[in-house]
Parts: C-alpha cells; sequence; structure tokens
C-alpha cells in the first residue's frame, strides 16, 4: 500500500507537469498562549491536528494547489501541497497535505494525504462525524470517489448516491513510540480502510424538501504491535489480500490474528449510520442530521434495543440576513454503549453478549486516533491528554450539549461562537469515581481587510474550558493567511478565496 501511493503520486504529478493550469498559492502563520494545564478544547479540536494540547504553540504552514483540465477531455487533475513547521505541534516539520485527485465527470481518483471534513453539518460550528470528524492529522490513502451527490439516469434528479473506497497508511509510528512509556504498546506501519454509500431521495429544485440517509465504516488492520496486551510481545499482524478483503467485508479473522480477534472481527472495525433531513427555500435553509455509532456489529442494528450512541444536530442557514449566517445546535450521547456487559462465547456459557461497546478503544490498536487526537468525535478524550503516557482511550461514555453561531458584522469582518458542555463518566472497565463535567467556549473574530498581494485573512480568538475534565484553561490565538492565484499561461495575480 505504501509504495502504491508513492508510485501513483509520482506518475501522476509527471503528467500534470506539463500541462497548463490555475495555481493558488497559500502561507499561514499561527500561534496560541494561555494559562492552564491544557490549551482550550476549541483551540485543539477540528482542526485537522494541526493543533497541540500545548498551552503555547506556533506554526507556519507554506501551501500550493493547481486545477487544470486535460485537453478538451471530461478530465481534471487537481493537486495541493501542504508543509508546515512547527512548535510544540505533533512534529517539528510535517507534510499536512499531499495529494492529486483526478475527476472525470462525477468520478473521482484520489491519491495521497488530503484534509477532508464530515458529510454533515457545517464544519465550522459543529463537533463532527462520530467517525471522521476533521480533528486529527489527514492519513495518506488512495481513494475512489462519487463525492457529490450522482442524479441516477431516468429518476429526473429525484434520486441520487455518492460513495468512496478508500485503503491507505497510518503514519503516526514515530509518533507513538516517542509518546508511550517504556514497555507500553504502540504500534507501526498500520494499515486504513474507509468506505461509505449514501442516498439522496428529493429533488429541491421542484420541491424545498429532501433526504439523506447511508452507512460509513473504517478499518484498522495489518503493521506491528510492540509489547502487546502488557507484555513484551511483538504482533506483526497478516497483511495479506485477504487482509484487505476482511477489511472491506468485516469478518472473524484467522490463526494469524490475536485471539480476541479471532473471537469477534479481525482488526478495529466502527462505523455509522447518517441521516439528514432538509428544507431548502429562497431564504433559508433549515436541515436535521443524525449519525449513529457502533463497534464491530454491535448495535450496528437494533439487536440491544434502539439506539442511543448517537450525535443528533439542527442546523439552520440564513441566505440573506448577513448578521446571522449559520447556527448550530447538537445533542450528542455515547453513555450507554449497549450496556454493561461484555462476554464472549464459552462451553460453560454459551451466550454471547456484545455489550460495553467502549467505543473509540480498540485491544491491538489502542483505539481510533491519529498521532494521538481522536479521528471521530472530539468530544471523546484523545489520548495526547492522557498523563501516564499510554495510548488507550478512557473517556467514551459522555453527553454533550453543543451550540454554534457565525455571520458577519461588516463587510470585513466576520465572528464565530462555539459553546459546548459535557458530562463525562470515563469507561466501564475504567470510570471515573465522580462525573467529571466540562463547559468549553470560543469567541473568534476574522479582518478581512482589503491588502495588496492577495487576499488576506487575519483571525483572534479566545477560548476558555471550565471543569473537571480538562481543568480551568485559557488561550488567546492569533492567525494570520493570505493567499493568491496564478495561471501558468497568464502570469496574472489574482486574489482569492481562503
Amino acid at each position: 500500500m505504501r509504495k502504491t501511493l508513492l508510485i501513483a503520486l509520482a506518475l501522476l504529478t509527471s503528467a500534470i507537469a506539463t500541462t497548463a493550469q490555475t495555481i493558488t498559492e497559500r502561507q499561514e502563520a499561527t500561534a496560541t498562549l494561555g494559562s492552564g494545564t491544557y490549551a482550550p478544547m476549541w483551540h485543539i479540536a477540528n482542526r485537522q491536528g494541526l493543533a497541540s494540547e500545548k498551552t503555547s504553540t506556533a506554526y507556519a504552514r507554506l501551501g500550493a494547489g493547481g486545477t487544470h483540465p486535460l485537453g478538451k477531455s471530461n478530465i481534471t487533475l487537481n493537486w495541493d501541497l501542504d508543509i508546515v513547521a512547527g512548535h510544540n505541534t505533533a512534529s517539528p516539520i510535517f507534510i499536512q497535505q499531499a495529494n492529486i485527485d483526478l475527476n472525470w465527470k462525477k468520478l473521482q481518483l484520489s491519491v495521497g494525504q488530503k484534509e477532508r471534513w464530515s458529510e454533515y453539518g457545517n464544519h465550522r460550528l459543529t463537533t463532527g462525524s462520530l467517525v471522521e470528524s476533521g480533528n486529527a492529522r489527514p492519513i495518506p490513502q488512495v481513494r475512489i470517489a462519487l463525492p457529490q451527490y450522482w442524479d441516477i439516469p431516468g429518476c429526473q434528479g429525484w434520486f441520487a448516491i455518492k460513495g468512496h473506497l478508500a485503503y491507505g497508511t497510518f503514519t503516526d509510528g514515530k509518533w507513538q513510540e516517542n509518546f508511550v512509556a517504556p514497555g507500553k504498546a504502540h504500534t507501526s506501519g498500520v494499515l486504513y480502510h474507509s468506505k461509505s454509500g449514501l442516498m439522496r431521495l428529493g429533488n429541491d429544485k421542484k420541491f424545498p424538501l429532501t433526504a439523506e440517509i447511508g452507512l460509513q465504516m473504517v478499518a484498522q488492520f495489518g503493521g506491528t504491535i510492540y509489547n502487546w496486551s502488557g507484555s513484551e510481545n511483538t504482533v506483526y499482524a497478516p497483511e495479506r489480500l485477504k487482509d484487505y478483503f476482511l477489511a472491506l467485508i468485516p469478518l472473524k479473522g484467522d490463526e494469524q490474528y490475536v485471539g480476541p480477534d479471532q473471537a469477534n472481527i479481525a482488526g478495529n472495525v466502527l462505523g455509522s449510520w447518517q441521516g439528514a433531513i432538509n428544507w431548502n427555500s429562497k431564504k433559508w435553509r433549515l436541515g436535521l442530521y443524525y449519525d449513529h455509532v457502533f463497534e464491530d456489529h454491535s448495535q450496528m442494528f437494533w439487536e440491544y434495543g434502539l439506539w442511543t450512541e448517537q450525535l443528533i444536530g439542527l442546523e439552520l442557514e440564513l441566505h440573506t440576513f448577513k448578521w446571522i449566517k449559520h447556527i448550530t445546535a447538537e445533542y450528542f450521547n455515547l453513555k450507554l454503549q449497549s450496556g454493561p456487559i461484555y462476554h464472549d462465547s464459552t462451553t460453560r456459557f454459551p451466550d454471547q453478549i456484545s455489550c460495553a461497546d467502549n467505543n473509540y478503544w480498540h485491544h491491538t490498536y489502542g483505539g481510533w486516533f491519529n498521532y494521538g487526537q481522536m479521528i471521530g468525535t472530539p468530544l471523546c478524550t484523545s489520548p495526547i491528554y492522557n498523563t501516564d503516557n499510554t495510548l488507550g482511550i478512557y473517556n467514551t461514555r459522555v453527553e454533550a450539549f453543543h451550540a454554534g453561531i457565525e455571520g458577519t458584522l461588516l463587510p470585513w469582518l466576520h465572528y464565530r461562537l462555539l459553546f459546548t458542555h459535557s458530562n463525562n463518566w470515563g469507561t466501564y472497565f475504567h470510570p471515573f469515581k465522580d462525573i467529571k463535567h466540562n463547559t468549553s467556549g470560543l469567541v473568534e473574530f476574522t479582518f478581512t481587510p482589503n491588502l495588496p498581494g492577495g487576499q488576506w485573512a487575519i483571525t483572534t480568538s479566545f477560548a476558555l474550558d471550565k471543569g473537571r475534565l480538562y481543568g480551568n484553561n485559557y488561550g488567546a490565538m492569533l492567525s494570520i493567511k493570505r493567499c493568491g492565484t496564478y495561471t501558468t499561461k497568464k502570469a496574472k495575480n489574482k486574489a482569492t478565496a481562503i
């Protein structure tokens, strides 16, 4: 998989080097300073893994991207490259994005490392999808996708589908090795799989009501596990063609897998059912979205009663009222996780009870994180907060209420407000002695001055945490961004949106 990624990137880079294109170049400098134990949650969460839990951080980011058609065909090539150098970041210097997208009509082949966001909700206001939220660093992968809805022929726009299939590799092995305490479990070279299928009913060009529903599933498999299960054992997880299939169609592992994977599912598998209902009028849009997470097969359907592990969100978008453009309200609940009992079948007690899901944790891979930050919802506590330097996820039983709002006060002044309150129980196997409450908030202003040399944005924000989960933390952030575009045929600078 890793060789395939490198070869595909090299071939596609060579193919586009000789063609005319529109290029966007970007620069960014961001710094945070605060007091307390950690940086406030909303200075860390849902920033594609760029931020750090440290109270003071700084990074500079240089990026470029290109868009160009290939002749008179319907094929278009897009590419992006972002390099980051920082202080108190996950790595001193790292590549944030390096990808090439080959687009033909609605179909896309994406190769490399690319920032992606949740399917539903405004990513600037939502807490994010329960499976892949935009909270962690992007994962290098090869992805075949219908990224936008494709209208099924003959349905006159009333039925459409989209989805993707991807395989990739985690690159955080060295980070894990440096983070964990001596003798603690960590992994390297773990493989990644993701797939989704969603459908839309309705045509908002003819009637304002539409509905969407779909399924997303992800998996970790392969790689090397050091100090597995609290011992000095090194486990080399299989990476055969068969194992790629087991990630695609989750089944029990064979004798080459560790014991728990032979009894349950090969690798770390989780997923979510997703859906939305939207009413889109000329002046406003109201959307209700839903996300239910499940582990392995447990609570994929209703085998332990109605779903309670869920995110429910309501989003209002105002098309004509600039002072308030978007309002988001969410309710999040993972505190039940199918119930407290887990039991694999034995000869004495043959019943299988797959409750106590312990969402996002895994006995082999530590959990669903990248560079120590949750890939799914940031409301469950990421391993970067673990003071014992282990890679477990020790707070997944969470209930939270969240709200966000953004708008434009003046043509050059924009704002964003976030508020989140959570109740935290830890996990069934590592419960907190008392419920830990946490309140987090963010006040952010973005100035877009009319300066020469491109499009500029200066963002300043203040954030805080109050409670026993992260402690009482306060922080300020300043970010300066600039970008501009030019074409290889006409060396004419243009401003472009950031």
